[in-house]
């Protein structure tokens, strides 16, 4: 069965998870962004098929996401080197770092972000650019951006509204349910 596309939808999300959203995709850009750029670093780490990693690197370039260049010419051989783009998905696997360390880490963290400079131990969050307050659920929400067409409309209308209903009951005292 094929996989659907999400490329022509409009949401970001869904854009984004057509061209990371297979898991190899996200842990050969953190190794990536470990240093790691040849193929056999990526097989080694990884422990992954030949076949595969090979699909998924082809993806990576294809998406722009990583560049690939020659270094060796005879036999050819290959590394891929992240791109603007594939730097600048940093946040995503800082944001999954934080959030697997604190729901997917029982026995402790594993990994931890540090300060280069200091070594001391970064806790991540994600705060607005221009007020520098953090983000909650609370204090944002989405809304319709100005190109989004009439379904990307519907759709987040229909969730705010929900999420609105829901508030008002919940300062009601009421479920909802009889």
């Amino acid at each position: 069965m094929k996989r659907k596309s999400f490329g022509n939808m409009q949401c970001p999300v869904a854009r984004s998870l057509e061209l990371v959203g297979e898991w190899w995709s996200i842990l050969i850009l953190r190794d990536a962004m470990h240093g790691l750029t040849r193929f056999d670093e990526f097989e080694k780490s990884l422990e992954i098929a030949p076949n595969m990693l090979a699909r998924r690197l082809t993806a990576l370039v294809s998406s722009g996401l990583l560049e690939r260049k020659q270094y060796q010419s005879n036999p050819p051989r290959y590394e891929y080197i992240l791109t603007k783009k594939g730097k600048d998905f940093r946040p995503v696997l800082v944001a999954l770092l934080a959030w697997g360390n604190q729901y997917l880490a029982p026995e402790g963290k594993a990994v931890l972000l540090v300060d280069s400079d200091s070594d001391a131990v970064i806790e991540p969050i994600l705060i607005d650019k221009h007020t520098k307050k953090p983000l909650t659920r609370i204090s944002s929400r989405f809304v319709p951006g100005p190109v989004a067409n009439h379904d990307t409309i519907a759709r987040i209308n229909f969730a705010n509204d929900r999420k609105s209903k829901k508030a008002k009951r919940k300062l009601n005292g009421s479920s909802g349910n009889i």
